[in-house]
Parts: structure tokens; sequence; C-alpha cells
């Protein structure tokens, strides 16, 4: 039998997953940019792949963004969350961030290499 985490727990892990300023840098460049796959948030970022997955992960296992496979490649997104709280937290990111230039930069860096070629020209 398994238990469901109770909503303190669930809110608990929600924050933690904002608390790192890499997943908050990613979840904003998201958010700014739109749908982008692995390989646009670690150019856009200057991270590493395996820094941008784990991360990835972490957001999504938190409910904070969902991905979409394309063959070899996934892409990820910010949807619109059922949980009120995590709504009011992704409002709280793209209010704190909608005049950073660093996270309008990364954006645009993005949503330019999403829209230039596909994954580094690696299709």
């Amino acid at each position: 039998m398994q238990i469901s985490a109770s909503p303190d727990a669930t809110l608990a892990a929600t924050f933690k997953a904002v608390a790192d300023p890499t997943r908050v840098r990613i979840l904003a460049t998201i958010l700014a940019a739109g749908e982008l796959c692995v390989c646009h948030v670690e150019a856009a970022l200057g991270i590493t792949q395996s820094r941008a997955s784990r991360h990835l992960a972490t957001l999504r296992r938190e409910g904070l963004i969902v991905d979409r496979r394309d063959g070899a490649w996934v892409h990820y997104s910010v949807p619109e969350p059922r949980d009120p709280a995590v709504r009011s937290i992704l409002a709280a990111v793209r209010e704190s961030v909608s005049t950073d230039p660093e996270v309008q930069a990364a954006a645009a860096r993005a949503a330019s290499l999403r829209d230039g070629d596909d994954c580094g020209g690696m299709r």
C-alpha cells in the first residue's frame, strides 16, 4: 500500500525545488522562452547536459515543468498547474525575473537556438 505525501510535505518539496538558483534560472528561462529541449537549456545557461538534466528532472518531479519526447530529444515546458500553490510559485518566479536582464538574455538565446536549429544540428 502506497501512502501519499501530506500536503505539507508536497509543498515543502516544491519549495525545495525552487530553492536552488540553477533550477530557478532554468524555470525562468522556460517560462520566458516557451518549450525548450535540454540542449537549448544547457547552451542558453552555459551549464553541462548532465547538470541541466538533473535539475530538469527535479522540476518535473515536483510538477513545475512537463516533458514531451520527440525521438531521442526531450522538450520541456511549463504546464498550467492545477495546484494553487504551484500556480502561485510559478507566478512569483515569473514576476521576479520578468525584468531580470540575465534571464531575458538567456531566454532570448534559448529561443534563438530553438528557432534556428534542431538541437545543435544533431537531427
